[in-house]
């Protein structure tokens, strides 16, 4: 009887359990960043887009990693204070969040896996890129440095 009650509550605990496939990077386009002092190239990005309500809800979620050189550009509608949350994201993030104009309004630094604490833009803003946690400190981006992006 104790065989079978293992065997049971083990059947039991495979069928709740929810597996979800990694998602990969999609090619969708390039972003470059510009640095407001200069107005010089600082860096590229191969960008993936998210505007649907769905790619904007799921963003980087279920996803391993990204390489250095790969970001994801949120578009909204219209310029508001948006806020970004980390639930299941695996991997760390800086979030750039981008005023109308193309310019840098501020950052999220180091967003950390999984939190689903808000993180807010504190300002309106249209656009948001993600980006591997820690890359603006290593770039050295400021709020005024400015984006242009374009599609594949």
């Amino acid at each position: 009887m104790v065989v079978a009650l293992l065997l049971f509550s083990c059947k039991e605990a495979s069928k709740n359990t929810i597996a979800t496939q990694s998602i990969n990077f999609t090619y969708e386009g390039d972003l470059t960043i510009f640095l407001n002092a200069s107005n010089t190239v600082k860096t590229n990005f191969n960008i993936e887009f998210a505007e649907t309500d769905y790619e904007t809800q799921t963003g980087l979620m279920y996803r391993k990693g990204m390489d250095a050189n790969q970001g994801m550009l949120f578009i909204f509608p219209d310029e508001r204070i948006h806020s970004f949350y980390m639930k299941n994201t695996e991997f760390p993030l800086d979030i750039i969040y981008i005023k109308e104009d193309l310019k840098i309004a501020s950052f999220q630094e180091n967003a950390q896996p999984l939190n689903e604490a808000g993180l807010s833009s504190q300002v309106p803003i249209k656009y948001v890129l993600e980006v591997n946690g820690g890359l603006t400190q290593e770039l050295g981006l400021s709020v005024g440095d400015s984006i242009s992006f374009s599609r594949k």
